[in-house]
């Protein structure tokens, strides 16, 4: 296992639960002065598109992100993760970069506004994805 590869993707999944959570929080109180930038926030987390079957899209980033964190973390403590994690990361992460694209594509074609906090959740996971590809592609065949 690469230990830099390794560390980088907890650190990013946690960044990324750290954006998620403050999203959420601004989701659920509405709190304009936490918008920071040009208004996109605003923007972006008042449409229709901020929530998924009435959950909050932010509350779904903190549940994928913390799952990747927990996966990866556990890579090195649990036989069955040290043969499956890097694999069942690499979906998870497919997942969370597909629904990333989906809503790169709401933000600039349906609401013509960008979320700084948004874009850096965005960023996070398409690092995130790329990692667990070069990961995969690293891990020793058994």
């Amino acid at each position: 296992m690469d230990k830099w590869l390794y560390r980088i993707s907890i650190a990013l999944a946690l960044l990324g639960v750290a954006v998620s959570a403050y999203l959420t929080i601004f989701k659920l109180t509405d709190n304009q002065r936490m918008c920071l930038g040009n208004g996109g926030c605003s923007k972006v987390n008042s449409s229709v598109y901020a929530e998924v079957y009435g959950i909050p899209v932010a509350i779904i980033g903190i549940g994928g992100y913390a799952v990747i964190a927990a996966l990866t973390f556990m890579e090195d403590r649990n036989r069955f993760l040290k043969q499956n994690g890097t694999m069942l990361v690499f979906g998870l992460a497919l997942i969370g970069f597909l629904f990333t694209l989906y809503l790169i594509y709401v933000e600039l074609a349906l609401i013509k506004a960008l979320c700084p906090f948004c874009v850096t959740s965005q960023i996070t996971m398409t690092i995130l994805f790329i990692l667990s590809i070069i990961r995969l592609a690293r891990q020793p065949v058994n």
